[in-house]
């Protein structure tokens, strides 16, 4: 499997140049049309933040200092998670027609929208930085570690997408399905509320969510100024590399009947 992961890196490295061309046309044909554009990039997040933080801090009335900004710092890398889970799902088979040429290399589709969702999460970060200045919140060396926590999101998201990908070709309900789990998905993450605020008894179980430990340690390096949690990221490195294996071997089998399924 280590042999399968090694040789796919590289083919991905092969290809970079067109993987690089293919998320410019992705990012450019994104908001096409639009009078805003790439605005929405920054305004889609702050709409969700403003109905989040409405229906959390006025209406059920969460107490906690900074609460916007707490809500900011999940809420981006989520949105960044969950679309190219979204987008990466339904990537080879709304490529019908580039797949079924004999070589065009499957592999780049789900990496090219992997890459644009973390390119519009890069350019939304200045709002983070944003609100920190307005709410008070300074920017500590904690924010050295950003680079380390957005690699071992990236590993595990590879792995996700590469694996529901491959299967959304042979069962097209998954990208429906996806759709509802990821909204499930996102409550169970601690994005609107802190693992702090969950029932003592049951805290340790949001931590079967391996998207916790990414939240928990943004929130750490953005607006508690300290470095994250190393023994949960590791742990977490180590098992997005296994989802990696597994993902990439997946799309790596089916690859061959995709022109035929699709």
């Amino acid at each position: 499997m280590i042999r399968h992961l090694t040789e796919n890196a590289a083919s991905l490295y092969r290809r970079r140049e067109l993987i690089s061309t293919l998320v410019s046309k992705e990012l450019k044909a994104r908001y096409r049309g639009s009078i805003l554009g790439i605005v929405w990039t920054f305004l889609n997040p702050l709409l969700l933040l403003l109905v989040y933080s409405l229906v959390f801090s006025v209406y059920m009335r969460v107490q906690m200092e900074n609460y916007a900004l707490f809500v900011f710092t999940g809420l981006l890398p989520w949105i960044w998670f969950a679309s190219s889970l979204g987008d990466g799902a339904a990537s080879v088979v709304g490529s019908g027609s580039l797949i079924t040429k004999s070589m065009f290399p499957a592999e780049v589709l789900p990496m090219v929208k992997i890459l644009s969702n973390l390119m519009n999460y890069i350019f939304s970060l200045p709002l983070i930085l944003i609100f920190m200045l307005a709410y008070g919140v300074p920017l500590r060396p904690s924010i050295l570690w950003l680079p380390v926590v957005m690699a071992v999101q990236l590993v595990l998201t590879l792995g996700l997408v590469y694996f529901l990908s491959a299967l959304n070709v042979r069962f097209r309900d998954t990208q429906h399905v996806l759709g509802n789990l990821l909204t499930l998905w996102f409550f169970l993450t601690p994005v609107l509320y802190s693992v702090n605020n969950a029932p003592a008894d049951y805290r340790h179980l949001l931590y079967l969510n391996p998207i916790t430990t990414l939240a928990v340690s943004y929130q750490d390096i953005f607006l508690y100024g300290k470095a994250p949690d190393l023994t949960a990221l590791l742990a977490l490195a180590a098992f997005g590399a296994v989802v990696s294996l597994i993902g990439f071997r997946q799309f790596e089998i089916g690859k061959d009947m995709f022109a035929e399924e699709i």
